[in-house]
């Protein structure tokens, strides 16, 4: 059966059409910012420090501490935390924005801590882009001129900037407002522009650094749905940084939660809520309504003798939410199935416990 669709698709699982090798892998990575920061990461006890520790002993912070996670191609992969947690420092660190202590940040085969100046000029112009929270559009410029911008400084002919400048504005929903000035619009339009430019060069991956966090809460939304619909046309690859757990949640194919500079969990929305790490990730995930974002994967139950097998049939991964009538309809219970394969069932027994378990404030 196939599940009801949403109005915006909600993000879910790594992306399957990966070959398996990741665009980013990042290894051992540390930012120590202080006196002779780079003795920290090679020293076992400073390792062993807290972050109060550390400052007391050697007058350093270390913002980001020997994190590893990969990306994959096409893959949407948060960074959340509270504020002071590293995140924005880590995504600074993945395009040398900010300098990484120690460490590996290996793209698309090269390691980016070895490149010289000019090639990561290229990088950053070829490869990466970037979405602030802060516009940082060029005010006396209209907005086919700021999407263009970047264009430019690669030295495109005018003609083909404008070209692919108009097919981006088209792309992000700014069609008509190609010679309108950055102050002639809302914050939500002005974020667009953004993400045109961003796209215009066609990068491989782009970063986003809490490009929401100040629009109001409407067009925050329109911006996260915006998001998922762009991800959906053009299937680039995107890290993304938030300190807003349903943010995360509704952009994230795998979401890497950090605290005071380390890593906590990483892994798909419902594994975090389904299998919280450790007494700070169920805490953050406390009051997310459980069927939501668990899916039938979770709450199956395996196949015993006198199990009636002739109900519909759901995949794994269809959210609990979106299966909840079909289940309470069936005459028997739903087959679980993958790949020809039964997995196990789910019946009113197993859905009605969610939804207890979330009126109950699991």
């Amino acid at each position: 059966m196939t599940p009801i669709q949403t109005e915006v698709p909600q993000r879910s699982g790594t992306p399957q059409d990966s070959d398996g090798t990741p665009v980013i892998s990042v290894r051992k990575l540390w930012k120590v910012f202080g006196p002779r920061a780079e003795q920290v990461p090679e020293s076992e006890e400073l390792c062993g420090l807290s972050r109060r520790e550390l400052m007391d002993r050697t007058g350093n912070t270390a913002a980001v501490r020997d994190v590893n996670f990969e990306v994959s191609p096409g893959e949407v992969f948060v960074v959340m935390g509270l504020s002071g947690s590293g995140k924005s420092t880590l995504v600074r660190c993945l395009t040398r924005l900010i300098e990484p202590t120690a460490g590996e940040i290996v793209f698309e085969g090269e390691d980016i801590r070895d490149a010289d100046a000019g090639r990561l000029r290229e990088l950053r112009r070829r490869k990466f882009s970037m979405v602030f929270q802060h516009f940082g559009l060029l005010p006396h410029r209209r907005v086919v001129d700021n999407v263009a911008f970047g264009l430019e400084i690669r030295g495109l002919g005018k003609t083909e900037r404008s070209r692919r400048a108009m097919e981006v504005v088209e792309l992000v929903g700014l069609a008509g407002y190609e010679q309108s000035y950055p102050d002639e619009l809302s914050g939500g339009m002005q974020q667009r522009v953004g993400l045109a430019r961003a796209l215009a060069g066609d990068p491989d991956v782009m970063f986003f650094d809490e490009p929401f966090s100040a629009l109001d809460p409407l067009i925050r939304r329109d911006m996260q749905n915006e998001v998922i619909r762009l991800h959906h046309e053009v299937g680039k690859t995107m890290v993304f940084i938030t300190h807003d757990l349903s943010e995360a949640l509704k952009l994230g194919d795998r979401i890497l939660i950090m605290r005071d500079g380390q890593m906590v969990q990483c892994g798909t929305g419902d594994e975090l809520v389904g299998a919280p790490a450790d007494d700070y990730v169920r805490e953050f995930v406390k009051d997310v309504p459980r069927g939501d974002v668990l899916t039938l994967r979770w709450i199956m139950r395996p196949v015993e003798d006198g199990d009636e097998l002739d109900g519909p049939e759901m995949g794994p991964d269809v959210v609990v939410k979106e299966a909840t009538r079909a289940v309470l309809v069936a005459d028997k219970p739903v087959k679980v199935v993958e790949g020809g394969k039964l997995l196990g069932i789910v019946g009113d027994e197993e859905i009605l416990a969610v939804v207890a378990g979330q009126e109950g404030g699991m």
